[in-house]
């Protein structure tokens, strides 16, 4: 009996995607509607606020109307546009990306742009249409792309440009993918509404396939320092890194190599290091063998005397956007926020920031209204399995901070860094790593510490303002006993004018709360 022998054959990186959509977020018509919004918007924010541009973001759905379970996507950014040479490979080859550098961005794996090509592709069967300006050109450029799923190469099917006669530069995208917008519709305005939180600096227009239109306008011009480019840190160096590192440098010598290529690795630092291992700082990079380098790269990771990594390759929001955001969005009574300092996780730097809002328009919850963003991403999925809900849910007593549920707060947790420990390729929640967990337990503490104190003072101005109000409720009966001893005639104010002028004295000498205006706000908010 004869046996058929396998068969072997390599895929692409886009065909690999084709066939496992899945795992980039492209699981069904609702979560794909949903994972388009989210690549496009996050593109088209890296492509502003990343290089000092106030962000204008158009986003607008449209269902077609001979089709309705095809939806199209289209979004508008003000950026530094796309050099036309670039357009074909950056939406029609998975992995081809400006984002493999050691920089903070959105996006980590080159892949969300092409996702949502190559599931139009396998849904709908439309070529995305793509039109850029790069700044300072003065051309706008048009392209109509699919991919060669085998090949991993984008296929043109329409090239065009004309003269600019407008200072527009940036990018516009539309793409038609298969969408559920009845079950997608609550996630995308999440989505929309937070991203308005964490960029305040934002005006963001928003129209969905029900015509409704919704406008988050810039409410600050404060934008949070670009990040730079940097040189990895020997910490976060494995062998195969430094295998392609050693490749690809131009170094003569080990000393040279280690000043050129790493950050926090001067020449003195460099030559103790070498030598503390038994390698000639002199020697040529050529003449390592594969002992030698693994020895190095072991040795990188674990050496103490290393500066620690930089985080100005980080772009964290800044406490007073945060508070900006939250304020502007959930309109509470009281909200703060801080930017932690950066810790270093696996030999990158990374740094949170959390916010806390309490009172006001919120809507009192059984637990905290969790806000949870990486590189500035509104995560929304996969919220139970998240460091941050661990913390917020679980290691948080709320109580001894003055909170009792149902209660009207949100807590906003923030981690940027090169290197997110995500779960999963969708990128919607982090992994439980116990640096990260502890400095999200500090953050939130710190901001605890300080709605307690708002709380307890809020509290004290009350039961003052209380005690005023029973001293001022008998004034005008006192008034009218003293008038029958000194036979004066009874005051001629109205009893509701006296305790007004009264309680205006009062207030001004004691203090009282600001949101207590009158003796009738006290009697109310007591009850």
């Amino acid at each position: 009996m004869s046996k058929t022998a396998e068969k072997f054959r390599s895929i692409s990186p886009a065909e690999f995607f084709y066939r496992n959509k899945e795992i980039a977020g492209f699981s069904n018509p609702a979560r794909a509607l949903y994972q388009t919004v989210r690549e496009l918007v996050e593109n088209a924010l890296d492509a502003t606020d990343a290089h000092g541009i106030l962000p204008d973001i158009q986003v607008v759905i449209e269902r077609d109307p001979n089709k309705p379970i095809v939806y199209r996507v289209s979004v508008k950014d003000n950026g530094i546009g796309i050099p036309p040479q670039y357009v074909p490979d950056a939406f029609g080859r998975v992995l081809f990306s400006s984002k493999y550098v050691l920089r903070q961005t959105r996006g980590m794996f080159g892949l969300g742009a092409k996702m949502v090509v190559l599931y139009s592709q396998i849904t709908v069967g439309e070529p995305i249409e793509v039109v850029t300006s790069p700044i300072n050109s003065r051309r706008i450029y048009a392209f109509k792309l699919l991919i060669d799923v085998r090949e991993n190469k984008p296929i043109v099917l329409y090239r065009a440009s004309w003269r600019k006669e407008s200072d527009w530069h940036g990018t516009y995208v539309k793409v038609a993918v298969e969408g559920d917008w009845g079950r997608s519709k609550s996630k995308i305005l999440e989505y929309i509404q937070r991203t308005a939180i964490i960029t305040p600096y934002a005006n963001i227009y928003f129209k969905d396939p029900e015509g409704r239109v919704r406008i988050y306008r810039r409410v600050t011009t404060k934008i949070p320092p670009p990040p730079r480019e940097t040189k990895p840190h020997p910490h976060g160096i494995d062998l195969e890194m430094l295998k392609l590192m050693i490749k690809s440098s131009d170094a003569s010598t080990l000393q040279e190599f280690l000043e050129k290529e790493f950050q926090g690795i001067g020449k003195v630092t460099a030559g103790r290091f070498l030598r503390s291992i038994g390698l000639d700082p002199s020697r040529s990079l050529a003449s390592l063998t594969r002992k030698d380098i693994e020895r190095l790269a072991e040795a990188l990771r674990s050496y103490k005397d290393f500066r620690p990594p930089r985080a100005d390759h980080l772009s964290p929001i800044g406490s007073e956007i945060i508070k900006i955001g939250l304020s502007a969005i959930l309109k509470p009574e009281f909200v703060d926020a801080v930017t932690r300092k950066p810790a270093v996780y696996g030999g990158h730097a990374f740094i949170v920031e959390v916010g806390i809002a309490y009172g006001g328009a919120i809507q009192p919850s059984d637990s905290p209204i969790l806000l949870r963003f990486a590189n500035k991403i509104p995560l929304l999925y996969d919220e139970r399995s998240d460091v941050a809900w661990k913390v917020v849910s679980e290691n948080i007593d709320w109580g001894y901070y003055g909170i009792q549920f149902p209660a009207p707060l949100a807590v906003l947790v923030h981690i940027c860094s090169t290197k997110i420990p995500y779960k999963g390729v969708g990128k919607e929640s982090i992994a439980d790593v116990p640096v990260i967990e502890q400095e999200i337990e500090n953050g939130v503490r710190q901001v605890a510490r300080s709605l307690k104190s708002y709380l307890a003072r809020k509290k004290r101005e009350e039961e003052m303002a209380r005690r005023v109000v029973t001293i001022i409720k008998y004034i005008p009966d006192i008034a009218r006993s003293l008038s029958v001893f000194t036979r004066a005639s009874e005051p001629k104010i109205p009893s509701e004018e006296l305790e007004a002028r009264l309680f205006e004295i009062v207030k001004s000498k004691v203090g009282v709360a600001p949101s207590i205006k009158s003796p009738r706000d006290v009697v109310i908010s007591v009850e």
